[in-house]
């Protein structure tokens, strides 16, 4: 089975009918991700033995729909690496909160997908299981770090997977796939059985083709967990009944900082194109500012950095987990951790523990976290007179691979124009605005809203799809 011309919608509606079996559709669709994978390496581990629930009651729009989830969501029993060598082999013994109300509704697991090692990385490059590859282009990256869910929906594999988004790390890679990836408010998930990067920062959420693909599995995920105190108890609305709608009179702001000359050519133009579209249909367009975009990088990369020095202490070679040969205790840690962890997650602890000592605390730490504050407040001002934000998601399409991973700086600042949301903990996606001009890969549009007002985010996505039909096109990589 392959999902490039299908929803969830379309899949109920045969699994309804009897034109297919939810045994033969999860058959069907290991089959094919074992077809696909040999040159898209989306997937970490796939469960074979995958089956769907007894007794489906297919008024659930995910009953028999396999779903993949991105491997830094716990599952039980299931093996769940973040990517990492020093979890290579972990089982968990519980299930993450998202898994078991996609579980609740009868969704079918089917396997674990790539992503950067413990998150952290914009092009899924520092996966301990090999990089993954964009279906567009199989000489480019996925992006990151959640590029196996990406590169999965966008492939056909799956009709749609759960990610994670720290600092873009849902909308950047659904940008370069050419898929809908939205990243909700904070809190609007529970994060119970997420291994954390950045707590204040990670956020799940989901990817797919279709804008109300997403719409259908938040509806599910979304909500109160009594075991995530950071978690919301507003009542979760339909986010389906969002969708069909007009933009006639919506307020729709465009921050000048995000359409700068340091945007690729092609990726400017294909954007100004979505937002002469909404002009077009009635939207009422504002240039704004976000004054403290340029403090946005350094600002997340103290605070999460810090925040996964905290959380990684955790991986000590004695419980869980990768264990190096050692003569002592003392080489158990050190071994073990030098071992089991890769360059880039051992240069984010390094880096978030300096920040965090006594001696730097004051002077990058605290700074960082005032910056944060005056990045929230650029966003509450400009939603006092706006409905939504929109600009690109990235300053580029998909790089090509090994060809930035060597510059982590130049890496770090692919966020540039995600990490904010992350850093006011607001709702924002990315929407396919079509092909560059220049690269002929895909560009994101990036859309935010206020918190918990990820109505307006898919009023406007569903919007721009109706409007293009992106998900027509076929990816080139895929073409034989």
């Amino acid at each position: 089975m392959n999902y490039l011309n299908e929803t969830i919608d379309s899949l109920n509606d045969k699994l309804k009918s009897g034109a297919v079996s939810a045994d033969q559709l999860a058959k069907d669709t290991i089959a094919n991700i074992k077809k696909t994978d040999e040159k898209i390496n989306a997937f970490i581990t796939v469960d074979e033995d995958a089956k769907p629930t007894e007794d489906l009651d297919f008024n659930n729009k995910l009953a028999g729909v396999p779903i993949a989830i991105k491997d830094n969501i716990i599952t039980n029993g299931l093996k769940t690496t973040a990517a990492s060598h020093i979890l290579y082999n972990f089982e968990p013994v519980y299930e993450s909160t998202v898994v078991a109300k996609l579980k609740a509704a009868q969704a079918t697991i089917i396997g674990k997908t790539n992503m950067d090692e413990f998150a952290m990385g914009s092009s899924t490059e520092t996966s301990y299981f090999g990089d993954t590859k964009n279906p567009w282009n199989l000489n480019k990256v996925p992006g990151g770090s959640s590029g196996g869910s990406a590169a999965a929906v966008a492939s056909g594999e799956v009709v749609a997977a759960l990610g994670s988004d720290t600092g873009g790390s849902i909308r950047q890679p659904a940008s370069f796939n050419g898929i809908f990836g939205i990243k909700p408010t904070y809190g609007r998930v529970s994060r119970w059985g997420l291994i954390a990067f950045a707590s204040s920062l990670d956020q799940i959420g989901v990817m797919s083709k279709r804008v109300k693909d997403s719409a259908e599995v938040l509806n599910v995920i979304a909500g109160a967990d009594d075991r995530d105190a950071t978690v919301s108890e507003k009542e979760v609305p339909d986010y389906t009944s969002f969708l069909g709608k007009d933009v006639k009179g919506l307020r729709v702001a465009v921050p000048k900082e995000y359409m700068s000359d340091a945007v690729e050519e092609g990726v400017r133009k294909a954007v100004e194109a979505q937002i002469e579209l909404l002009r077009a249909n009635g939207a009422i367009i504002n240039e704004v500012s976000l004054p403290h975009t340029k403090y946005v990088v350094p600002t997340y990369y103290i605070i999460a950095s810090s925040e996964a020095s905290a959380n990684l202490e955790r991986y000590d070679g004695i419980r869980y987990g990768y264990r190096a040969e050692a003569k002592n205790l003392d080489e158990v840690f050190l071994k073990s951790r030098s071992e089991g962890f890769g360059d880039e997650v051992k240069r984010r602890i390094m880096l978030g523990s300096f920040a965090l000592s006594a001696g730097a605390y004051d002077k990058f730490f605290l700074q960082a976290a005032k910056v944060r504050t005056l990045i929230c407040q650029d966003f509450d001002k400009i939603f006092e007179d706006n409905d939504v934000i929109v600009g690109p998601v990235s300053t580029e399409t998909a790089f090509d691979l090994n060809s930035e991973i060597s510059d982590p700086v130049k890496m770090y600042n692919n966020d540039i124009l995600t990490i904010s949301a992350n850093m006011a903990g607001i709702p924002a996606a990315s929407v396919p605005a079509g092909l560059s001009e220049t690269t002929g890969m895909p560009v994101g549009f990036q859309i935010m809203a206020k918190r918990f007002d990820e109505g307006h985010v898919f009023q406007v996505a569903d919007f721009i799809e109706r409007s293009n039909k992106f998900y027509e096109q076929t990816p080139a990589g895929l073409e034989d």
